[in-house]
Formats: structure tokens, sequence, C-alpha cells
């Protein structure tokens, strides 16, 4: 099983990034393999790093050959996911949010159908526009079909849509422990639904 998260913010070793890092340690601690892909390497690599639109469906030309198109190889054999971002007025990051309005790309060949995934959003301050943030990245997953999964029980507090961070991100009291019961929720799903995705995925092929 390979669970992936996806680091929409520019800074490689900022807030999101730890607490990414902790959800990762978190999955490995489960026995699932893990993988930490930076939204903005991706896009910077693209000839166009924004989608224009330019075919139905995507014919990948804006980023063949290109660091993109190895993180979507890699995305295509995903069991879960975890999207990570900054707080930007209220939503997603840019490198995010373009990192994955190129996933159009992957749409045809149902490669994120049924694959499971879990939002973290820091902020600034405590309310911080994160729950809008974890609720535009949801938006993002269930336009691919993804299921997705949010809070647990009153013994399992992840947040209710999903893990919402304040920067310093080490000094949020909070933040791991809802990081490791998210993950802990996503890998669940994740485990009983994996023979949706092999069907769905030896279907496309």
């Amino acid at each position: 099983m390979l669970l992936v998260a996806i680091n929409g913010s520019p800074r490689k070793n900022g807030n999101t990034a730890q607490v990414l890092r902790v959800a990762l340690s978190e999955a490995q601690s489960m026995g699932v393999d893990t993988l930490l892909l930076y939204a903005w390497e991706g896009v910077s690599s693209a000839k166009q790093p924004f989608c224009i639109h330019c075919s139905t469906p995507c014919q990948k030309t804006c980023f063949q050959g290109t660091k993109l198109e190895e993180m979507f190889n890699v995305l295509c054999t995903a069991d879960a996911v975890i999207l990570g971002s900054p707080v930007y007025f209220a939503t997603v990051s840019g490198p995010l949010k373009a990192f994955w309005d190129k996933t159009r790309s992957l749409r045809k060949d149902l490669a994120l159908l049924n694959v499971v995934g879990g939002c973290i959003a820091v902020g600034g301050s405590r309310f911080g526009g994160q729950e809008t943030t974890v609720r535009a990245m949801h938006d993002m997953m269930l336009t691919q079909g993804m299921t997705v999964v949010g809070d647990g029980d009153l013994t399992g507090d992840a947040g209710h849509q999903g893990v919402c961070a304040q920067q310093p991100a080490e000094q949020d009291q909070e933040v791991y422990q809802r990081t490791r019961i998210l993950v802990r929720r996503v890998v669940d799903v994740a485990r009983v639904t994996s023979e949706l995705r092999r069907k769905n995925r030896s279907r496309s092929h």
C-alpha cells in the first residue's frame, strides 16, 4: 500500500511540510509505503505551469517528459493521498491548485477513482481560513471521484473536515495528534477499499 503526501507550499521545510512528515511517519508505523511530493517542483517543470485546457481529454502536451509527469506516474499507483496546503486568502495555495488542475490528465484512466484522501491546512492564525482551505481540497478530490475522510469520533478527533493547524506548527499542541488520527483513518479506509481501486485500474487499461 502506498500513501502519497502532496505539499502545496512553495517552502520545502515550512510548517506544511513539518505536519506532512508527521503524517508520513504515522503511515509508516502502520506498514504503509510513503512518498512526499512538492507541488511547486512539478508545476514549475511544465512548459505551461497553469492549465489552459488546450485539449480534451488532456494530451499532457505541456508536461510530457517533465518532473510533473514523473509525479503523476507515482500518483497513479497511490492507495491514499494526503493534501497539505498553507492558507492563501482562505483557500489553497497557487502551486497546489495548478498541480491539481493538471490531474485532469488522469481522469480518463480512472487513476484516482476511489483513492482515499485526507487534508491538512496551515494558517497564520487560529481562525485563519483553515476550514475553507480544507473544504476546497475536498472539492478537488471529489472531482476525481476520490473517497474523502474527515473526522473520527469523540475519542479520535482529527478535526471535523481535516487537520487545521496554526503556524508555527511545532507550537500547536493539537496538530500532530490530530494528524496521526487522520492518517490512521485514511489508511484503514484505504485497506478495505483496495479491491475497488484494483478493479478500476484494470478496467482502464
